[in-house]
């Protein structure tokens, strides 16, 4: 290592020793078929490992009903188990740590996603305006109470299922307008039952899920993504801060590896933007490992450590285009740039597998 900066210090989180702090952030890449993830997965993500880096995985759905994007995969299935098998057994080769993010879409679905062509699930009725991220959502279908706790199971199953592939944990995905980010926003979550209305109601699915989990698997194994100040897919809330620091202190009774927060600046997937919010409320309060994300650079992300307002930091883009991001933050070299128009592609290589790395040296790699 040419230099040590903030990013490129060892953390111990939990019972997992990381030899930096640079985070693969979760992506959704549209790669998968069938729900199966492909070969080229392999490569992806082996090039994207180093020894003693975290890497998440894109977004994994629990259940034949929690898809809404095409090319996603799955890991409800025996078949999906075996497929993710050599994906984590390639990461566990290079020295890296996997984690598995799980979710599901809720409304944020079609018919066409749907088995039967049913009405997606949600917390609600009320869909979204059409168009509202570059789809035509469909009329979700309100859950009953009755039927909370077999989605509850999908989680808990899904988990179960992610370790038995060999990932070294689970990240819940319960941000970005996805189902247990419904129920959390009072925007999006009108019910007036139990799982409705106050803010504890509203965050009661998601602590539901984070205690199923845990009883499954473990708290050390058991990390959670939200990002209480977005507005995706018409998923807002009237007090984020709130919401935000309800949950930072909430999930410390359960005593789960880490919280990991989406910026208040991300309001959307694209863009960053000014806000007078902070994430260190939430970062005090929760007593775990804290992961920022929030289109950082190689600069903010060190400020971020440095002045110890995160403890592990996530880069998305930046780290789909650099497969060998640390090396080149270690040196400070320059940068591939990101082309989106492959961010969500079917192809197995462009956009994927093809940025190239600085050289073959690659002391991280």
């Amino acid at each position: 290592m040419e230099s040590t900066i903030p990013l490129l210090t060892p953390y111990k989180m939990g019972n997992f020793e990381l030899n930096h702090r640079v985070v693969l952030a979760p992506l959704t890449r549209h790669r998968s078929l069938a729900s199966l993830p492909q070969p080229s997965a392999i490569l992806y993500f082996s090039q994207r490992t180093t020894n003693g880096g975290l890497l998440i995985s894109e977004a994994t759905g629990i259940s034949e009903t929690a898809h809404g994007f095409p090319g996603t995969p799955g890991i409800w299935t025996k078949e999906q188990v075996e497929a993710w098998k050599p994906i984590v057994q390639a990461v566990h080769e290079k020295g890296g740590l996997f984690f598995c993010q799980i979710w599901h879409v809720g409304r944020i679905s079609t018919s066409d996603f749907q088995p039967n062509g049913m009405a997606p699930i949600s917390c609600t009725d009320k869909g979204c305006t059409p168009g509202v991220e570059g789809y035509d959502w469909a009329v979700p279908r309100r859950l009953r109470v009755d039927e909370i706790p077999q989605v509850i199971y999908d989680y808990r199953i899904a988990a179960r299922n992610a370790i038995e592939a060999g990932f070294d944990g689970v990240e819940i995905h319960a941000a970005n307008g996805c189902l247990i980010e419904q129920f959390m926003k009072d925007q999006v979550n009108d019910r007036t039952d139990e799982y409705g209305g106050n803010l504890e109601k509203r965050c009661r699915f998601a602590l539901e899920v984070v205690k199923a989990i845990v009883d499954e698997i473990g708290a050390s194994k058991v990390g959670i993504r939200i990002s209480p100040f977005a507005d995706v897919g018409e998923a807002r809330d009237s007090n984020p801060e709130a919401l935000g620091l309800f949950m930072a202190e909430s999930l410390n009774k359960y005593e789960i590896l880490y919280l990991h927060l989406i910026e208040p600046r991300i309001v959307n997937i694209l863009d960053v933007s000014e806000t007078p919010y902070s994430s260190l409320p939430m970062r005090k309060a929760f007593k775990g490992t804290f992961i920022s994300a929030g289109g950082y650079t190689r600069d903010n992300g060190n400020e971020m450590i440095d002045k110890n307002h995160a403890d592990l930091i996530a880069f998305g883009r930046l780290f789909l285009a650099n497969p060998d991001l640390p090396k080149r933050f270690s040196i400070d070299a320059p940068l591939n740039k990101y082309n989106r128009d492959t961010f969500y592609t079917a192809d197995p290589i462009v956009g994927y597998t093809d940025y190239p790395f600085l050289d073959q040296s690659n002391e991280f790699n």
